[in-house]
């Protein structure tokens, strides 16, 4: 490939801001903490499955960071996306509005249910749902029911709205929530990236109806696997609850279940390991700021590659450092994207625009000419909270 006259500034603001030494993760977990003493005393006890204090712990302290009156642990984002949209009424048949620009697990979820996925367009600011955008989508592409709008070209109906905050930077939601109500349609906020993350002082992912977060091996708290339901809906909790143990009903000794259901609970052990860091957070978002705060300074200079900052209004956890190139191109991101993995540094681009994968090809969508053009343009770069503790070179 190549090389583009951007590399030399890009590799020079890298090291600038982690030293020489390599390779450098993208993200990559940070055990300092209580984590082996929490975990060892799972195995020392034997509560290493689905049932635990730590289960029930790490719920409640889920629920009190963000804000949401319940919160329901399972195994990971996507198994939480899949009860999400389901205990919010999305059906076989149905459509979800979703970014075209999102991780293919916010779509798989979708037709785990069943239904179709819907791509719209993405926002410059936000890289999320773009509302203006959306509105003017659906006015022209829908049509309205008494059962909600349906796609005036599929028959289908349109179920739910699922935004997603990427790289931890939340969306446009007073806007989204105003074309959400405008067409009646649900809102189910994909929170997986936004963990510590604010909109206007309130946690992501307690806007909607239901809110999701992820506890991945790479995000900015794990379980190793894992994720989280959030709502205010005691109805709806129950019901997710009850669904992501296999729909068991209570009994001192039988087996008894009362609808199709899912093995989707958080095991014990895991939730051990997050109930640790999560004791952490704090530090960690502190360090992580920092770390892009470095990353802002050292690229202010840079022309032609500009840095992805929060959104107005808004508190990111910046999971995920960016920049842009101010001249979107495909050869040229490529052509960085090589430049700085020879040199150790594991930068990676935006994901590959869903509709372009082959099991979504067909699905319906909107215009997507902002989200084409992000995924032309970005670079994520490394951005483990480590990285903050940097000074002229790697810890």
């Amino acid at each position: 490939m190549p090389p583009t006259p951007l590399a030399t500034p890009l590799l020079a603001a890298l090291r600038q801001v982690l030293g020489e030494g390599g390779p450098v993760p993208l993200h990559e977990p940070e055990f300092r903490g209580n984590e082996w003493a929490y975990v060892k005393e799972c195995l020392d006890t034997g509560w290493v499955s689905s049932v635990g204090k730590y289960v029930d712990e790490f719920e409640r302290r889920i629920a009190e960071l963000t804000g949401a009156r319940h919160a329901v642990a399972v195994v990971n984002g996507t198994a939480a996306l899949h009860v999400a949209l389901h205990v919010a009424g999305v059906r076989a048949g149905d459509e979800v509005l979703v970014p075209a620009l999102t991780f293919v697990g916010t779509a798989n979820a979708i037709a785990h249910c069943g239904a179709v996925p819907h791509f719209v367009d993405s926002c410059d600011a936000t890289l999320g749902v773009d509302p203006q955008r959306l509105a003017a989508h659906l006015q022209a592409a829908t049509r309205g029911t008494p059962e909600g709008p349906v796609n005036a070209a599929t028959g289908r109906r349109i179920a739910a709205v699922l935004p997603m905050h990427a790289f931890g930077h939340p969306v446009d939601l007073d806007g989204l929530l105003e074309v959400s109500a405008r067409f009646g349609i649900p809102v189910v906020e994909d929170a997986a990236e936004s963990l510590g993350s604010t909109y206007r002082g309130r946690h992501t992912g307690t806007f909607g109806l239901l809110g999701v977060l992820s506890f991945n091996g790479n995000k900015i708290v794990t379980t190793g696997g894992g994720g989280a339901i959030v709502t205010d809906d005691a109805a709806l909790a129950r019901e997710a609850k009850h669904l992501t143990t296999t729909a068991k009903l209570a009994h001192r000794w039988e087996f008894v279940h009362d609808e199709v259901a899912w093995n989707y609970r958080l095991p014990n052990i895991n939730a051990a390991l997050g109930c640790a860091q999560l004791e952490r957070l704090p530090d960690m978002l502190d360090r992580k700021r920092r770390l892009a705060e470095s990353y802002r300074r050292a690229f202010e200079a840079v022309a032609g590659l500009s840095f992805v900052g929060e959104p107005a209004g808004c508190r990111s956890n910046y999971w995920l450092n960016a920049v842009r190139l101010e001249r979107p191109g495909m050869a040229e991101r490529d052509a960085l994207l090589a430049a700085a993995n020879d040199a150790g540094f594991h930068c990676r681009p935006a994901w590959t625009l869903l509709h372009k994968l082959p099991m979504y090809a067909d699905c319906p969508r909107a215009d997507l000419s902002a989200a084409l053009a992000i995924e032309a343009s970005l670079v994520n770069l490394p951005s483990s909270a480590r990285h903050a503790d940097a000074k002229g070179g790697r810890p």
